[in-house]
């Protein structure tokens, strides 16, 4: 039988564990209204072309999932577009290639990478957001 104080250890932990991953900018599929939403209201933005197939986009996703985890962009909106299946928004985003990372601060263009797997120019990048 648990003991009582266990039994509060266990839901603390639970909680602290929860909200370190609810607090994470975690990406999300790229959603025309969620976007537009995010411009108006003066967000950082970050979008991610990636494609599953692609050596360059996974290397890019833990350097990315460590970048957004940082309490400085909890009010990040990360999105993903899928390269394979999004070529209009492609077209209309100007992206050529997968693995184009696009930094926005609210409607402003403040970057963009192409290719890039270094955590410290990706992390300047995902800094312009802010």
């Amino acid at each position: 039988m648990f003991s009582r104080r266990l039994l509060v250890g266990l839901i603390l932990g639970c909680t602290f564990a929860f909200t370190q991953q609810v607090s994470a900018a975690a990406p999300k599929p790229y959603d025309q209204a969620t976007f537009d939403a995010a411009q108006r209201a003066g967000q950082p933005i970050l979008i991610a072309v990636h494609a599953p197939w692609c050596p360059t986009c996974k290397a890019q996703v833990p350097i990315l999932g460590e970048l957004t985890d940082e309490p400085k962009f909890k009010s990040l909106a990360y999105f993903i577009v899928d390269f394979d299946t999004q070529k209009d928004l492609l077209r209309r985003l100007g992206v050529r290639t997968q693995s184009t990372l696009i930094a926005f601060k609210g409607s402003e263009e403040r970057g963009r990478s192409v290719g890039d797997t270094s955590a410290s120019s990706i992390g300047a990048l995902v800094n312009k957001t802010l």
